[in-house]
């Protein structure tokens, strides 16, 4: 038997269900984190380790108005959200491509989970390219929408009318070029995350 064999045979043999090679943790046993006020939580993971803006709004604040002083510079912003006057519709876009160009992008988020503060964004858009071509991202989470873990999370997840969906946590960002670390190689170079009464 080659080298090359007896990998492969052990890789078939050691990691099968039942054998003693690698057992698998007992998933049962597995306590997932419960913080006493997951809201206060998602905000110090946001703005800490995923690097992400948080505003909360205040009761009676103009949403847009927010969105436009927070960003006073931009020209093109895209959202089909309701209550966000929008210069580009998504939904009315018939090739990704027609977003790029976008300064900022406004999406409403279901989920936000405080262990690791991804939030849920279900494509409830024709183009979801908004999400990732857009310089700037907006979303937009409710408070009452904020669990402890993924555990909850995945519980509670919908999968939208498009049947995509995926977790955003910050902006997008990497250190494998050049080892320095860029913003905004893969997705938006800043996220603005907007709490919602």
């Amino acid at each position: 038997m080659t080298a090359k064999e007896e990998i492969l045979h052990r890789l078939r043999t050691d990691n099968a269900i039942g054998n003693a090679g690698f057992g698998k943790p007992d998933l049962m046993r597995v306590s997932p984190m419960v913080y006493p006020d997951p809201v206060v939580a998602f905000i110090n993971t946001a703005t800490t380790s995923a690097g992400a803006r948080v505003i909360e709004m205040k009761e009676g604040y103009n949403l847009q108005q927010l969105i436009r002083q927070t960003y006073p510079q931009a020209r093109r912003i895209a959202s089909n959200v309701e209550g966000v006057q929008a210069d580009v519709n998504p939904d009315e876009m018939d090739q990704p491509q027609m977003l790029d160009g976008t300064d900022v992008g406004v999406i409403r988020g279901d989920i936000g989970c405080a262990e690791n503060a991804c939030i849920w964004v279900p494509q409830r858009m024709k183009q979801r390219a908004v999400c990732f071509i857009s310089e700037q991202l907006v979303i937009l989470l409710s408070r009452k929408d904020i669990v402890s873990n993924m555990h909850e999370a995945y519980e509670r997840l919908d999968i939208g009318p498009y049947g995509f969906g995926t977790f955003i946590s910050g902006p997008s960002k990497t250190a494998d070029i050049e080892q320095s670390l860029v913003y905004g190689a893969q997705a938006a170079r800043g996220v603005t995350i907007i709490l919602m009464t």
